[in-house]
């Protein structure tokens, strides 16, 4: 066993994202010199993006819905949950001085709804504790068992003692999580699935005269049903905007990762829009055939059901002349419109990612990858994914926390604190 130095060992964490801020917090409570470097000038910038609509931080949703966000892995997910839910993510918040409150849907808020004041004060504790940020340091890989970093002042070599690698997936790489990290991984044979978009956008090939009408128009009061992974239908409603090639919003990033399978298996995937979730299909039905004299269809829409407008305009894009013209089609459209999509967006649109680290190649109990002994990796560089509610958020916390945890145990079990 070796023995322990008259000095605390150091701890590099790559990475100044949620995930790698909540490792570094740990370590420096752990009694460790930490060092925390980031590509970027500043640490947390997309945490700060995402935050500029409001700051979502996490979901009340009780734990046993809340685990099953997180789909084909949320198993492998739910230790790190377990151990800092959404209930310790509030008080974590709550002890930087952050009042935080429940929406209406049940996401959860710091009180003046900003991401900025709640990174001060944590940045605040971490300089506190003796976290050294390095900003313009970006990760070059490793010189034997040194880590390499490019400077504004030339390259840096780094020895420590155990490292932290949370740098993010693929998307945003204008604010950090660009993947530059998959080939250094590979590298040292760690498993890696390929980096794709979730919570993405769709496209669709609408015509040139829909998307130059509706681009940018909000669809509201609208569900829709599509297949998940598993191939039982679901329904959701909510909203979600036109855009010039397709579709994207809220709605469709809860349904992104079962569409995005589809499409990579048969080419292509269809939802179906019901253009009037408060009207029963009978109602629909009813209303539709009623006799409507002199008015056009399009007026008999309006004035029965509030057809007008971007729905107006759907029912055009989506249906023929003919299935137009046909009132029983017509009617069924209105609450089952298919709109076929036909290929994500391109990864850095799209506002997280799937894929990364497998969790094959990492252990489990510690977040230590089994191909080099203490590396360890957090947040969305691993292979998982959650919809947008705060869960993305309370995960890229839970496993910096473990990370951070898993490092301190290492260095236990070898003597070195």
């Amino acid at each position: 066993m070796p023995a322990k130095s008259s000095s605390p060992p150091r701890v590099a964490v790559i990475g100044g994202g949620p995930a790698g801020l909540m490792a570094a917090e740990v370590l420096s409570q752990g009694g460790l010199q930490v060092d925390l470097y980031d590509a970027m000038p500043s640490v947390g910038r997309k945490f700060l993006l995402a935050g500029k609509g409001g700051m979502n931080i996490t979901h009340a949703e009780p734990y046993p819905a809340f685990v099953q966000r997180y789909g084909a892995r949320h198993a492998q997910v739910a230790p790190w949950l377990q151990a800092f839910d959404a209930a310790a993510v509030r008080s974590w918040i709550h002890q930087l001085g952050v009042d935080t409150f429940v929406g209406t849907s049940g996401r959860v808020f710091p009180a003046d709804m900003k991401a900025a004041p709640l990174l001060r004060a944590w940045l605040h504790r971490l300089r506190g504790a003796g976290v050294q940020l390095h900003m313009r340091h970006r990760w070059l890989g490793w010189d034997q068992e040194t880590l390499r970093f490019a400077t504004p002042t030339g390259e840096l070599r780094v020895q420590a003692d155990a490292l932290v690698l949370a740098l993010g997936g693929g998307s945003w790489a204008r604010l950090g999580s660009d993947g530059a990290w998959v080939p250094l991984l590979h590298q040292r044979a760690v498993p890696v699935a390929p980096l794709m978009p979730s919570n993405c956008g769709f496209d669709t090939g609408w015509s040139a005269h829909f998307s130059s009408r509706h681009a940018g128009a909000p669809l509201t009061t609208v569900a829709i049903t599509s297949t998940d992974a598993h191939g039982a239908q679901v329904r959701r409603q909510g909203q979600f905007v036109i855009t010039a090639t397709g579709v994207e919003g809220s709605l469709i990033y809860a349904l992104s990762a079962a569409l995005r399978e589809q499409i990579a298996a048969a080419g292509s995937a269809t939802i179906y829009l019901d253009l009037v979730p408060d009207f029963s299909a009978a109602r629909v039905h009813a209303e539709v055939t009623r006799p409507r004299g002199a008015r056009s269809m399009a007026s008999h829409l309006q004035s029965r059901l509030g057809i007008k407008g971007l729905k107006s305009g759907l029912l055009r894009e989506c249906l023929s002349a003919a299935e137009f013209a046909d009132t029983d089609r017509l009617a069924e459209a209105l609450k089952m419109l298919p709109v076929v999509l036909t290929r994500t967006r391109p990864l850095d649109e799209a506002i997280s990612s799937a894929g990364g680290v497998m969790f094959e190649g990492i252990d489990d109990a510690s977040g230590m990858l089994r191909a080099i002994p203490g590396v360890f990796v957090a947040g969305e560089m691993i292979d998982w994914e959650a919809p947008t509610g705060g869960y993305l958020l309370t995960a890229c916390f839970a496993s910096g926390r473990a990370a951070g945890q898993g490092a301190l145990a290492w260095l236990a079990a070898r003597g070195l604190i």
